[in-house]
This record gives C-alpha cells, sequence and structure tokens, in this order.
C-alpha cells in the first residue's frame, strides 16, 4: 500500500466512521475543549458504537493521532493531547 492511499485510507475512517458521526475538520479545531465536547457529543448520540460514549470517542482521538503520525506539528499533537484530558473531564474520568 502506498503513502497516498494509507492516507486516503485514514482520512476516509475519520469522515465515515462506522461508530461516529464527527464535525466535519474536528480534529482541525484550535480548542481542545472544543474538540473534546464535540467528540463526547458524537459519541453520545451514536446509535452504531459498539463500546461506551468514553471509549469510542477516546479510541477515535487516539486512532487520528497514531494515524497522524510525525505529519502533525509539535503544537497541532500538543492540542490534541491536551483534548484527550479535556475528553477525559468531560466525562468525568480520571487523568490518565
Amino acid at each position: 500500500m502506498s503513502a497516498a492511499s494509507k492516507d486516503r485510507w485514514s482520512a476516509d475512517v475519520t469522515r465515515n466512521s462506522d461508530a461516529l458521526d464527527l464535525k466535519p475538520k474536528i480534529f482541525a479545531a484550535d480548542d481542545p475543549a472544543e474538540i473534546a465536547r464535540s467528540l463526547k457529543r458524537s459519541a453520545e448520540r451514536s446509535r452504531r458504537r459498539k463500546s461506551s460514549p468514553f471509549r469510542s470517542a477516546m479510541s477515535m482521538l487516539t486512532f487520528y493521532l497514531n494515524r497522524a503520525g510525525s505529519s502533525l506539528s509539535r503544537s497541532r499533537r500538543n492540542k490534541l493531547e491536551k483534548a484527550k484530558e479535556k475528553l477525559r473531564e468531560e466525562f468525568g474520568r480520571p487523568p490518565g
């Protein structure tokens, strides 16, 4: 599989997740709290997810971070890592 098709594959998963209907370009948002709230809202509204809303939301965020890999700038990666913390707060989970 070429690098270009891998990029398309992960973008397709992010856009067309079978578990969550994500707000377009949510991972490009500047506010980690906005990212967390949007993921929480999507996870709680989904009727197709196979896991708890928290696990589904965290899984999608982690998937995005892992697939983006080294192409993320340090500031973007930091914002997404902060969104993980905010997501835990949104769901009343202890810091991880």
